[in-house]
């Protein structure tokens, strides 16, 4: 026993010899290198007098590193994210050059400019050398990360230690069941592959670990009506992204903070439960929280403040690691001019469909790609370490790139191979956690491809509804907002207070209706009106708004309350069918646009905040593609397409979703499931599975406020 702590110091000690090795080493071709930076006075010194001042630099940054990095982080939660980000490269060089002032040598000088480049180097270096260092000793490694998870064990409430497996539930925002097949058809995402039992090219048959089951949204196919049924049990009275409430005359937005704590507090009121994570649960980089107790990057408290707030918790405990800081910030800067050199060939090749992707985009979409998956993964594997029972995370980079790109796109491509490398390390980490994990992926909505309404038509929804009550349509038409996710957490991050950047939609003339965009379906509410406006009523003071929508060639079919039907679905060429005739054999105005549309419309129609107008866009079911009511060439929202079509991939341990040719329909169903998943936690182990190329595939997952560990496999890409 003496002997095996001898040789776990002597290990860890010829490991810290040669990271301090590397490090010098690094110092010295960045002197030789960079004309601001010296290890020498100007009179000169021997080749041994600058190797010893590039040791002691190099040891002394390396200590203020482990010691002052950390206290620096924390003091600075409070300034937000992305500022934090910036800051990483100036406050590396500060420590550089305080480390050349206090080095006991007393040489050495650098440019302050030349202090950041120099420590951003150097400290990718050590975290590169001391991670193929641990590669090579699994034993120290695998010792590190029980040391780690002890110690949150020790601060954490609850039993002393994990019992049964737990379940990791990672959510790859806007991936289709038809995007993950073709993405494992082409060998995009190996690691996914290799769980449904595809092998490897040049490998031999694997025996599949997972079964991959498509399910249907609800007829508003986005995060916030599907991540709230899912975490929550109940999206009910979520007719779309956004949607207007006459008896506040405010518009709910799902992307906004207090939106999002209203949508879950209503949820819970509903269901008289906390939700999906209420047990030893974790929620991180989600919009609503399942009523989990540790929380990172959740919208729903975002908008709150004091000690119980853990929205932004994620963020420290990832930039607590300078390697980890610059790493990132790289891959962030290096993914703008991914994205600006991606949308510059577009424009140029003339590429159609094609929405403008300049201004912020190309910082909001690294952030999405780059920070936010960082973040993330960093906190997924902490709580692994630490034995939740129960972890929610929400991968939202796929859904931003596909909004501007196209959800079959090879930048989109590009993203999933991404994705898949963040599952394998996952995955990997899942071996040495103290306790097994299962790993379902999943997503909350597919996308549908297609030309904006406004590209095809020249006017927008709103512009159309306007010149179907007889008023003045604007010569220049304003853009719509985009619902897409990372623009939420972007704002979260900064502290945006809601109301900037967002607009409100208060109707200021009260008679004018309130037209909004939730992708390719559009809402249309008279403000003026205290109560759902039937048919009969529009048409008295609109004759002709109720006919030009439905016999517009961009529109599929337009929802109305009627006196004397119910519910009435208007189609072209005068279709009129009340909604409760309408099933898959007899669809009317709704053929074409898939099995259950009759009944995801029908259950929106009971919903208390339905617009009195609902617009669902064209859709060929041919080609797959709808039209967007947002500028979105990849959008989701409505009924058409891929966009209704998300996947659950589940492991073959997990009873199977639902019995052989049942239909897995709606968020609320998959909470069910996932419910009874987590009752499965005594049952048995899942098996350790096929082997992605070079990687285990293993499915056993820092908690937010402890450093993730340096890993072997780097989830950033610079």
């Amino acid at each position: 026993m003496r002997g095996e702590r001898w040789r776990r110091v002597l290990s860890g000690f010829w490991r810290m010899l040669a990271v301090w090795a590397v490090s010098t080493l690094t110092m010295l071709v960045l002197a030789g290198l960079l004309p601001d930076f010296r290890l020498q006075s100007s009179t000169g010194e021997s080749a041994t007098q600058i190797a010893v001042t590039a040791a002691l630099g190099a040891g002394v940054f390396g200590l203020l590193s482990s010691l002052v990095w950390p206290l620096l982080v924390r003091a600075l939660l409070l300034v937000p994210a992305l500022v934090l980000g910036l800051l990483v490269f100036f406050l590396n060089g500060s420590l550089l050059l305080l480390a050349l002032r206090i080095n006991p040598s007393g040489q050495g000088e650098a440019a302050p400019e030349t202090a950041v480049v120099v420590a951003a180097v150097m400290s990718a270096v050590a975290s590169a050398t001391g991670g193929a260092l641990a590669v090579r000793d699994d034993d120290a490694y695998r010792r590190r990360l029980y040391r780690l998870a002890d110690r949150r064990r020790r601060h954490a409430d609850g039993p002393p230690g994990p019992v049964g497996p737990g379940t990791v539930f990672l959510q790859l925002d806007g991936v289709g069941h038809d995007v993950l097949e073709a993405a494992t058809a082409k060998g995009l995402m190996p690691t996914v592959a290799a769980w449904l039992g595809a092998p490897a090219p040049g490998t031999g048959p694997v025996r599949a670990t997972h079964r991959l089951t498509p399910w249907r949204t609800d007829w508003s196919s986005q995060t916030g009506a599907s991540q709230l049924g899912i975490l929550h049990g109940s999206n009910h009275d979520v007719p779309a992204f956004r949607w207007y409430e006459k008896e506040s005359r405010e518009v709910m937005v799902c992307n906004r903070p207090s939106g999002a704590a209203e949508l879950q507090r209503r949820a819970i009121e509903r269901t008289g439960d906390g939700g999906l994570l209420t047990v030893d649960g974790a929620s991180r980089g989600n919009l609503f929280s399942g009523g989990a107790d540790q929380l990172a990057l959740v919208l729903s408290i975002a908008a709150r403040r004091g000690k119980r707030n853990r929205s932004r918790a994620g963020y420290f405990a990832y930039f607590s690691d300078p390697a980890n800081a610059v790493r990132t910030a790289l891959s962030f800067a290096a993914d703008v001019l991914r994205e600006i050199a991606q949308s510059t060939r577009a424009r140029l090749r003339e590429q159609r469909p094609r929405v403008k992707r300049g201004g912020l985009y190309p910082f909001i979409r690294a952030f999405a790609t780059v920070v936010e998956r960082d973040v993330v993964v960093a906190a997924v594997i902490g709580d692994m370490f630490a034995g939740r029972a129960a972890i929610y995370a929400d991968l939202v980079a796929y859904d931003e790139v596909a909004h501007h790109s196209g959800p079959h796109s090879q930048d989109a491509d590009k993203i999933l191979e991404r994705l898949d490398r963040s599952i394998a390390l996952i995955a990997q980490v899942a071996e040495h956690a103290p306790r097994d994990y299962r790993i379902v992926l999943l997503s909350d909505h597919g996308q549908s491809p297609g030309e904006t309404f406004l590209g095809r038509y020249g006017l927008t929804l709103g512009n159309l509804v306007r010149a179907g009550c007889g008023l003045p349509v604007p010569r220049g038409a304003e853009r719509t907002h985009s619902g897409a996710e990372a623009r939420s957490a972007v704002r979260a991050a900064l502290r945006i207070p809601e109301g900037e950047g967002v607009e409100r939609h208060r109707p200021d003339r009260g008679s004018e209706p309130v037209v909004l965009a939730s992708g390719n379906l559009g809402l249309v509410s008279f403000p003026d009106v205290p109560h759902r406006m039937s048919r009969e009523e529009i048409d008295a003071r609109h004759p002709a708004l109720l006919s030009t929508l439905a016999n517009h060639p961009g529109i599929g079919f337009v929802l109305v309350r009627s006196e004397a039907h119910g519910g009435l679905v208007l189609g072209a060429h005068g279709a009129e069918v009340p909604l409760d005739e309408l099933s898959d054999d007899h669809p009317g105005p709704l053929a074409g646009f898939g099995p259950g549309a009759a009944d995801a419309v029908r259950r929106t129609h009971g919903f208390p905040h339905t617009a009195d107008i609902m617009v669902n866009s064209w859709y060929d079911p041919e080609e797959g593609e709808v039209l967007a009511f947002e500028e979105q060439i990849g959008s989701h929202g409505g009924l058409g397409g891929c966009q209704s079509r998300p996947f659950l991939l589940s492991p073959l341990a997990l009873s199977a979703p639902v019995e052989e040719k049942e239909d897995l329909v709606g968020a609320e169903h998959v909470h069910r499931v996932l419910r009874r998943w987590l009752r499965e936690a005594d049952g048995p182990q899942i098996p350790v599975g096929a082997q992605a190329p070079g990687k285990g595939a293993g499915n056993r997952a820092t908690d937010p406020d402890e450093p993730a560990p340096a890993h072997p496999q780097d989830p950033a890409d610079a």
